[in-house]
């Protein structure tokens, strides 16, 4: 498949946090013509979930943390319950989920297993999110999790028919845990 654009120029705009581009380009349309676009584009890198669940007690391992952008979108308090996840940095992406997982939720889980991956915001982010789970035991937490150096994370466990009415009621809002969550469910992995 050929190309769709031609003539792209890129325009850094920030590299204070992660990088934001400007990106001018001819996009090819159906009709045989062009058009010129102008796109932002954020690299924050590729990231990696994790769900822990635990079928025996039914139950799912979520963090509670403080995310700004949810607080400057009107969240009121910006806190966000969420499946742990972060960014893969060196780590290839089960590496970056079991270190995610201990580091945040204090489980180091023996068995991980990928499901898919997915562009969480593709019209303005380059990152691709891998997504994992994985069935956790009481005897793997090794320590009590809470994250790492300026994070704030509460560890919260709750019934999994929980998680999922939460998703309904608007109590959860995070787009990963939601598909995590309903994978579970559509998979029947907690009967």
């Amino acid at each position: 498949m050929s190309s769709k654009i031609e003539n792209i120029r890129k325009q850094l705009l920030s590299d204070n946090w992660y990088v934001l581009n400007k990106y001018t380009f001819e996009l090819k349309r159906k009709n045989g013509g062009t058009i010129e676009q102008v796109r932002e584009v954020y690299d924050r890198g590729n990231g990696a979930t994790i769900l822990l669940y635990n079928r025996a007690k039914g139950t799912v391992v979520l963090t509670n943390q403080f995310r700004m952008p949810t607080y400057v979108n009107g969240n009121a308090t910006g806190m966000l319950l969420e499946a742990c996840a972060g960014l893969l940095d060196d780590d290839q992406p089960e590496q970056c989920a079991r270190r995610e997982a201990v580091e945040e939720t204090g489980f180091q889980v023996s068995k991980v297993q990928k499901i898919f991956e997915a562009y969480m915001s593709p019209g303005g982010v380059t990152e691709i999110l891998h997504f994992f789970i994985a069935e956790y035991q009481d005897d793997e937490r090794q320590t009590c999790g809470g994250g790492i150096e300026d994070e704030d994370i509460e560890v919260v466990e709750l019934p999994f028919g929980e998680a999922i009415a939460m998703i309904a009621d608007g109590r959860l809002k995070d787009g990963k845990t939601i598909m995590l969550l309903q994978y579970l469910q559509i998979h029947r992995v907690m009967e």
